[in-house]
């Protein structure tokens, strides 16, 4: 009886284990590659380093991100024919940087306000059937660790 007891004990626990590392391998999360590092989306909130959220308020956004209907216009752009283009541009290595999105602000980190118009720190382009744009907002605010780009600034001759 006792051997039926640690039995079904055991039996949920292998599963949740069996279930919960086919999530995490499986899943295919946003990512892009800026230089030697890799940009992705998680949904494994603890493990991330940069946790952004959005705004509807611009008062309370530090990153202001305008989505773009030219290519040509964009700070940065995301052009894709769906699954499977580019799938090894983002192979786990050490230089790896994990973006989540949160529901509200956590610690500080960016907050950041979408729109199609008005001024904006960065701006995106974004025709793809695997990126959303707040996947790609996200993802170009955590490249730069939450930060506003620096202004430009003229050289001196």
């Amino acid at each position: 009886m006792l051997r039926i007891k640690i039995l079904a004990s055991v039996v949920p626990l292998l599963a949740a284990a069996v279930f919960a590392r086919s999530e995490i391998v499986s899943v295919s999360h946003p990512c892009i590659a800026v230089g030697d590092t890799s940009v992705e989306l998680t949904s494994l909130f603890w493990t991330a380093g940069v946790h952004v959220a959005f705004t509807d308020d611009l008062a309370r956004a530090t990153v202001r991100v305008r989505i773009t209907d030219d290519a040509d216009d964009a700070d940065f752009a995301v052009v894709d024919d769906g699954l499977g283009s580019e799938t090894d541009s983002c192979e786990a290595h050490p230089a790896n940087r994990l973006i989540t999105i949160a529901a509200q602000p956590v610690d500080g980190g960016p907050v950041i306000y979408l729109s199609t118009d008005g001024p904006a720190d960065y701006r995106i382009y974004v025709r793809s059937k695997t990126f959303s744009q707040r996947e790609a907002a996200a993802l170009i605010v955590g490249a730069h660790g939450g930060q506003r780009p620096l202004p430009l600034q003229a050289a001196s001759l």
